[in-house]
């Protein structure tokens, strides 16, 4: 295993060297989620994310959806150096653009729409600034597409976790999901402004035996933690 580290013990990425396409960590694992609440056949085709770590979310999307065309921006230089130095991330201009600025000024710059936004961008003491404000979350969600997801990466075990989600559900008009929390402490929350959500939990679970057996990633026991965390009327997961 390879990590990354800002300075400091927080976990900034990780890779097995053996398998550079794989999601290591939970909490990045629990971002793709997303995968499981639109149909798969064409979503997303363009995915935008902030922050870039060691690039493990940017290389399973390059890998296993080849149809999307996806965006970083990144605040340090140096981070994207040694994700392509030491993390193997793809040198392709026409599928993966890295952009190096503030995650926050993109987003309020206005600008093109995307299918899938993933934020998870933290300084060296696990800080998240600007992109955990409300006008941050409003400026997302006039950056998603019709389909369009917002994932956002928050610290549960934070005693600011309750008012990062309640600024998400102000700026997305209460329609927000949060998966419970993996053991690292990471909790993983969506939300749309557009098409709605409606899935089945057995919708999902098909979604994620088919995506295991594409790309190894097993949501399966995330479907099942979600089950028993919260209550789903009629098994069916609604924003």
């Amino acid at each position: 295993m390879r990590y990354l580290h800002f300075g400091s013990d927080w976990v900034q990425g990780a890779m097995r060297i053996a398998r550079p396409w794989s999601l290591e960590l939970a909490y990045t694992r629990e971002m793709m989620a997303g995968l499981l609440l639109r149909p798969p056949s064409a979503w997303p085709r363009t995915a935008l994310l902030v922050g870039l770590g060691a690039g493990s979310l940017a290389k399973f999307i390059y890998r296993y959806l080849p149809d999307c065309r996806i965006t970083v921006v990144e605040i340090n230089p140096q981070v994207e150096f040694i994700a392509r130095q030491f993390f193997k991330l793809p040198d392709d201009a026409q599928r993966l653009d890295v952009l190096i600025g503030c995650g926050a000024d993109y987003m309020l710059s206005g600008g093109k729409a995307f299918d899938c936004i993933l934020v998870d961008g933290f300084d060296p003491e696990a800080r998240t600034g600007p992109l955990d404000t409300l006008p941050f979350y409003q400026a997302c969600r006039a950056r998603l597409s019709d389909k369009g997801l917002l994932g956002v990466n928050l610290l549960g075990r934070d005693k600011t976790f309750p008012a990062s989600v309640e600024r998400l559900r102000q700026a997305f008009d209460q329609r927000v999901a949060v998966f419970p929390s993996c053991d690292s402490g990471n909790t993983i929350a969506f939300a749309t402004g557009g098409e709605a959500v409606d899935v089945t939990l057995e919708e999902m679970r098909e979604r994620a035996t088919l995506l295991k057996k594409a790309s190894r990633l097993d949501l399966l026991p995330t479907i099942s933690r979600l089950q028993l965390s919260n209550p789903l009327p009629d098994g069916r997961l609604r924003i």
